[in-house]
């Protein structure tokens, strides 16, 4: 379990704070999404669980465990992070790079076992990287190498998951198989946070949905409680309406047209 409690982070020379008392958990066997607006302090939340940037106040804590008393090779080995933006120093087989998550068990001088090749094997078959694993990191799409850092996160073998816009460069069909892995990952016991913009698939696929709106939870909650259009129109600071999925009954969010916005013809 992964818990943020009243957690407050300002970066230097800002003038407001990034996160503004942001309280929410994240447990076994579910998905919840975190959610809001460019600026919202989404991906600040991760920074400060891999303890790349101060708390200001408040705690983050795993399985109970405050992280200021953990080194960041026992925060990897408890929450595998899919940062939102990543690049090799230099390039690397993908196989090899996915056994990089292996590094939080190996340290320094630990050769890789047979079990460590395993949970390689496991990481790149999950994520359905098998036909490019031997390819080298900097021959591949962008949507292509979403899914070997994904393997290599799933390759640390951590009882939590986090990962911060995950389908970025995606197509449809890779989006949808990458929810549906962090569905079946939480359905097997694992918690799963994930930050996302996609909110119509963070609807279908979560359990629960946090709301931040400019450092602040704005709700939280089972998505058809979150998904309202009032309370996104105040958070997106857009019309927006909401219709239910005749598939899944879950909301389905559509951004509308302004009011009195000028068209053009050719």
């Amino acid at each position: 379990m992964i818990a943020f409690e009243n957690v407050v982070v300002r970066y230097p020379r800002a003038a407001v704070n990034a996160l503004d008392g942001v309280t929410l958990t994240v447990v076994p066997g579910k998905v919840t999404a975190l959610a809001g607006p460019n600026g919202s302090g989404k991906s600040t939340l991760v920074r400060a669980l891999v303890k790349r940037v101060p708390l200001s106040a408040g705690v983050i804590a795993i399985d109970g465990k405050s992280i200021a008393d953990l080194s960041p090779a026992d925060v990897a080995r408890s929450a595998a992070v899919l940062p939102q933006r990543e690049d090799t120093a230099f390039p690397l087989s993908v196989r090899e790079y996915v056994s990089l998550g292996r590094f939080p068990h190996l340290g320094l001088w630990r050769a890789r076992s047979a079990a460590d090749e395993r949970a390689v094997a496991t990481a790149i078959s999950r994520a359905g990287i098998e036909a490019f694993a031997n390819r080298r990191t900097d021959e591949l799409s962008g949507g292509e190498w979403q899914r070997a850092r994904l393997a290599r996160a799933l390759a640390q073998e951590a009882p939590a998951l986090v990962v911060d816009e995950p389908t970025t460069f995606l197509d449809v069909a890779h989006e949808m198989a990458i929810f549906e892995l962090l569905a079946s990952l939480a359905a097997s016991g694992l918690a799963v946070l994930l930050v996302s913009h996609q909110l119509n698939l963070v609807a279908r696929f979560a359990d629960e949905i946090v709301l931040l709106d400019k450092g602040h939870v704005a709700g939280r909650g089972a998505p058809e409680n979150v998904l309202e259009p009032a309370l996104l129109e105040r958070v997106f600071e857009w019309p927006m309406s909401v219709a239910r999925d005749p598939d899944t009954g879950r909301p389905a969010v559509m951004p509308l047209r302004r009011p009195n916005q000028p068209t053009f013809s050719r």
